[in-house]
């Protein structure tokens, strides 16, 4: 596999970054102690690189109708600035990818009514992939195909996050005073373009109040040759011990307590959304036909995650050793279920686990076992997301 390297990745170096391979990128693992990354990241702030995830524009007439076909969500019903979770499915319902999609207002030059731009990031590994199947998308589904165009940016694009508590407030410091509204008064799952002072200029770009985490946090998008200043200017204006460059490790292990599922673990082109707890993502009621539709409802009407099969679960230890990865999930002896990621939950002190299991079984409260190397630990059924923020 070809290696990759982010326009961070010096940075990284000079922080003395241990590097692991992810969807084919050298991404940063940690920096020191990932418990302390993540500890920093729920009580003050962390940074992280994410550059390595993907940067698909759509633009055009017809391009909310299209992402209405290409995927399972009604992109067509979101306001302009705001952002939407959905997914993209193949034709028998597998998931091909989670992503998230951000509508922009038009460019001054698109000669349409601002509502005909949108900005889909998926995952790093599912990059490739999600851009080819958009423009292959763009040319079926009506006579003619859709009047878009679909621009895959991942390679000239960074993208840099920094969440916590104090992330509003490490960042208002780059921003002009007269644009701290801007930030402040972002909605969770919306975005909206900032002037950012580093690097002796001001740089317009786009901020998203999204993140991976579980607490609050941003995302910034922004061109490769301008990623290094940006990430030296917010760690130069953070106050010390105030933000942490944070890696993959911690980020999965904030990530898994907050419930939220990762592509190649909880979702894959085997599963379906409705087991997944993510069939409110799918939008059968739209009018439009879409990718996939024929075969989801199918899956909804045969119960699928709710009266038949498997439906992913949270699972708390009530002993002190963690479930991983493919660890059996036991009643009585018997296999009802797998493990989908799991580890010690740094910040409730107790062992975690997502799990896919027999819908009987699913209801909170239900004691199961995960067979940890031939010993059956005591794990019981919890609600998700393990850990919500204080608001």
């Amino acid at each position: 596999m070809t290696e990759n390297y982010t326009a961070l990745y010096e940075e990284h170096k000079k922080l003395g970054a241990s590097f692991t391979d992810f969807g084919g990128w050298q991404m940063p693992l940690k920096y020191s102690s990932e418990l302390a990354e993540h500890h920093a990241v729920r009580q003050s702030a962390g940074i992280f690189d994410l550059s390595h995830m993907g940067e698909v524009w759509v633009t055009g007439p017809d391009a909310a109708a299209f992402l209405d076909y290409a995927l399972v969500g009604k992109i067509s019903a979101m306001s302009v600035g705001k952002a939407k979770y959905s997914l993209i499915c193949n034709e028998d319902g597998g998931i091909i990818d989670d992503l998230i999609t951000y509508r922009r207002p038009a460019s001054a030059d698109a000669g349409q009514d601002g509502t005909d731009k949108f900005l889909v990031v998926p995952n790093a590994g599912n990059a490739t992939v999600v851009a080819a199947a958009l423009a292959e998308r763009a040319g079926s589904g009506k006579e003619g195909g859709f009047d878009v165009v679909v621009e895959d940016v991942s390679a000239a694009t960074s993208l840099i996050a920094v969440q916590g508590p104090k992330a509003e407030e490490i960042l208002l410091r780059l921003v002009p005073a007269g644009q701290h509204a801007l930030v402040t008064e972002l909605k969770y799952y919306a975005a909206v373009e900032v002037a950012f002072e580093f690097a002796g200029g001001s740089h317009e770009l786009l901020l998203a109040r999204t993140g991976y985490t579980g607490e609050d946090g941003f995302e910034i998008f922004v061109d490769n040759d301008d990623a290094a200043s940006l990430w030296q200017a917010i760690v130069a204006v953070a106050e010390e011990g105030e933000l942490t460059p944070a890696g993959l490790a911690c980020r999965d292990s904030l990530r898994l307590e907050a419930g939220m599922p990762l592509y190649g673990n909880e979702l894959s082109l085997e599963g379906d959304p409705f087991a997944a707890g993510l069939g409110p993502v799918v939008s059968l009621a739209k009018e439009s036909d879409f990718i996939g539709r024929s075969a989801l409802t199918a899956k909804k009407e045969a119960g699928a995650g709710s009266t038949s099969g498997r439906k992913l679960v949270g699972l708390k230890g009530l002993g002190r050793r963690a479930g991983r990865g493919h660890y059996p999930v036991l009643k009585d002896g018997a296999v009802v279920g797998e493990v989908t990621s799991g580890q010690p939950s740094p910040t409730l002190g107790y062992p975690v686990a997502m799990a896919y299991v027999d819908v009987s079984l699913a209801a909170v409260g239900t004691p199961l076992d995960i067979d940890l190397r031939g010993k059956a630990e005591p794990f019981e059924v919890v609600a998700l997301p393990f850990y919500k923020r204080q608001k």
